[in-house]
């Protein structure tokens, strides 16, 4: 069955995949409808980053006061309390107590299986079983993505859970995925992955119509690897609108709003992209105080500078959300301070806002549902 890429993605009733007339999206008139709530709950991990718990105790306070709603942060109870007492933010911050901690150095699935009393479990549990909307977590992204499969399932019918982060690019922003969830995949799994980044685009970025590349290394369609290769035909025959292959200028020219790609060459792409924003930030700043003229060039050119840092800053981004589970997941770097925790919470907060999970579900299940129900 063909996507309708022309429209919105929302909830609706399962329609038989017989007749392709209906599409597997119903239209919207406005992309700005989402999912009318009263309260959003998010849970935070609260021993999830590097420098665990400050960064998460100050950015629970922080988007306590700076939202309305009730914020669960998870972790020992006594450690957490002690140092949210005395502040006056922290009125609408919950604490779940926990009594274990995912390390960076876990194994995923010996974290997921064998720390069942987590933060991140704990965290999990509390949106597997409807106290929660949505959750956020710095901490281990292999263990993250294990416990969540292991606690939370995938949506009917997805063969592999994706991580799409939003990147800047030239007059906008692109979807980019996936970035490190699957290193091998199958050609099966990208299609599924462009599904999903389309809806993530249509609902995060307001594109009715995303254009859907695949990444390579030209944009001839017989270039790439075997997988390009198997892949290229199965996105042109989707029903999405699928432009072709697309080398990583492409991306960041802005002629794609959804590039999809394997785990391991999304990994490289996101970390070379970092590297070569940190190198040219870096440079800037050293060239433009290594002269007096060209210091106060520097002055006036500030405010630019600053806007130009802010758009490549990966903290003002926060997290990007685990696609394909049967729950909004949303992994943040472990090297998360506060304030790019607080940027993760307004992601979620945004995915539940937009009604993110229920677009997943409603194309996703009818468009891969019937071949891998049991999946």
């Amino acid at each position: 069955m063909a996507l309708n890429h022309a429209c919105l993605p929302v909830p609706a009733p399962a329609r038989a995949l017989g007749d392709p007339s209906r599409g597997i999206i119903a239209c919207r008139d406005a992309l700005s409808t989402g999912v009318e709530l009263s309260t959003i709950r998010v849970v935070l991990d609260g021993m999830g980053s590097d420098d665990h718990p400050r960064p998460e105790v100050e950015a629970a306070c922080a988007a306590a006061e700076r939202w309305p709603d009730p914020l669960t942060l998870v972790g020992p109870r006594r450690l957490l309390e002690s140092m949210l007492t005395g502040d006056g933010r922290s009125r609408n911050v919950t604490v779940v107590d926990a009594s274990e901690v995912v390390e960076m150095t876990d194994r995923p699935a010996g974290a997921a299986r064998g720390k069942a009393d987590s933060s991140m479990a704990v965290g999990l549990d509390l949106l597997r079983d409807g106290q929660a909307d949505v959750f956020v977590t710095a901490g281990n992204t292999g263990a993250a993505m294990t416990t969540a499969l292991l606690r939370l399932g995938r949506l009917r019918g997805v063969r592999r859970p994706a991580l799409a982060p939003i990147f800047p690019v030239a007059g906008g922003r692109a979807v980019v995925l996936d970035i490190g969830a699957n290193v091998d995949c199958k050609p099966e799994f990208l299609v599924q992955f462009a599904v999903m980044g389309s809806v993530y685009a249509q609902t995060a970025l307001g594109i009715r119509s995303p254009r859907v590349g695949l990444l390579s290394i030209g944009e001839e369609a017989g270039k790439g690897t075997e997988l390009i290769h198997e892949t290229y035909p199965l996105l042109a025959a989707a029903g999405l609108n699928f432009v072709g292959n697309v080398e990583p200028k492409e991306v960041y020219a802005g002629q794609v709003d959804v590039a999809v790609t394997d785990g391991f060459t999304g990994n490289v792409f996101l970390k070379t992209s970092e590297a070569v924003a940190r190198f040219l930030t870096e440079t800037i700043r050293r060239e433009i105080t290594s002269a007096p003229l060209t210091a106060a060039g520097g002055l006036l050119a500030r405010p630019a500078f600053a806007r130009v840092r802010r758009l490549l800053d990966p903290a003002e981004y926060g997290a990007v959300p685990l696609l394909g589970i049967n729950g909004l997941v949303f992994i943040g770097h472990g090297r998360s301070d506060a304030r790019a925790l607080v940027s993760a919470i307004a992601a979620a907060r945004s995915a539940v806002e937009s009604g993110l999970l229920e677009a997943l579900r409603s194309a996703v299940e009818p468009f891969f549902g019937q071949r891998h129900a049991t999946a």
